[in-house]
């Protein structure tokens, strides 16, 4: 059988053709799967997507006319499949519901630490020789709270991260994560985790009840001078209701490496192109935000056991059998 994967980046062609190679042919493309490249698919009865695919109703109903029968994706989000009309297709869906939660939650910090010291403006400053201090004034760490909301596998990575730095830990979520308890984290309301929190990192997943966790209230809520993350879904913050609080000159920092509208923007070349969306534009015009292309994930290690586990989900589906990663299983 040979499969067909969408959205794959020059890094990862060569780790997928290997990971299936003596299991199944595979035929790799860069183009993300959507309604326009959906017809690409036809005669493949298993396809494999990147996280930025859009797998509306309308979007596998033209894969089930072609043919398709499983859908393989690479992330641990699922928010962009529509699995009620999966299962009425008679689709199998499966993703990798683990890869190594160090990658995201050291990029986290990675992204806190820039716009704390202000390594990009300092960094553009110096390649042009200009090595002046003004401006780049940043704060230590040790002593000052953070704020988790979220503390699964990632969140804990996150969590011990801070305890090094000698951070006094607030966490927010619907059940307590005993790691991070005995690391001295406290639970707290997220009214509380906001208001006292001077680093906020987001690792919740995107759902109904979490779209717009930060909205303009919350947003309200934290420290003029707090430093806000996000490396989980773009989803989770109002960015019109941020743009508003950062135009108020709000926030000594903010990290993203995701954006709720990203679809059709991350991960592909618009250097030359004009860019629509206002708010992204917006959100790159203040000095205080770094914005990334969601690629928290894009460590050797975790794209491999995103690989691994997807091959696993395709040999699962070929031998009739379910694992934990099967959000519709075989019909």
């Amino acid at each position: 059988m040979e499969i067909l994967a969408f959205g794959v980046q020059a890094d990862e062609k060569p780790l997928i053709e290997s990971a299936f190679a003596g299991h199944h042919e595979v035929r790799c493309l860069d183009v993300f799967l959507n309604e326009d490249t959906a017809p690409i698919a036809s005669g493949y009865e298993t396809v494999s997507t990147s996280v930025n695919a859009e797998l509306g109703a309308r979007v596998l109903e033209v894969l089930a006319a072609g043919g398709t029968r499983m859908i393989a994706q690479r992330s641990t989000g699922y928010n962009n499949i529509d699995l009620q009309a999966a299962q009425r297709l008679g689709m199998t869906i499966a993703r990798v519901s683990y890869y190594s939660p160090y990658s995201v939650a050291e990029f986290a910090w990675t992204l806190a630490m820039a716009v704390n010291r202000r390594v990009v403006r300092a960094s553009t400053r110096t390649r042009d020789f200009d090595f002046r201090l003004d401006g780049l004034m940043g704060r230590d760490m040790h002593g000052r709270t953070v704020g988790v909301l979220g503390t699964g596998k990632i969140g804990e990575a996150f969590t011990r991260i801070a305890h090094g730095f000698g951070m006094r830990l607030l966490g927010w979520d619907v059940a307590e994560n005993p790691v991070c308890r005995e690391l001295g984290m406290q639970y707290v309301p997220k009214e509380q985790l906001l208001a006292e929190s001077d680093l906020i990192t987001l690792h919740v997943p995107l759902m109904p009840e979490t779209t717009h966790l930060l909205d303009a209230d919350a947003l309200k809520a934290m420290k003029d001078d707090a430093i806000l993350i996000n490396s989980s879904r773009g989803g989770l913050i109002d960015t019109a209701a941020l743009v508003t609080e950062l135009r108020a000159g709000r926030f000594a920092g903010v990290g993203l490496d995701v954006y709720e509208a990203e679809a059709g923007l991350f991960y592909v070349d618009r250097s030359l192109e004009a860019i629509e969306d206002d708010t992204l534009a917006r959100l790159g015009t203040f000095p205080n935000v770094l914005v990334t292309s969601h690629q928290a994930y894009y460590t050797e290690d975790a794209v491999g056991q995103i690989i691994d586990a997807t091959v696993q989900n395709v040999l699962d589906y070929t031998a009739g059998r379910r694992s934990g990663n099967v959000l519709v299983p075989r019909s």
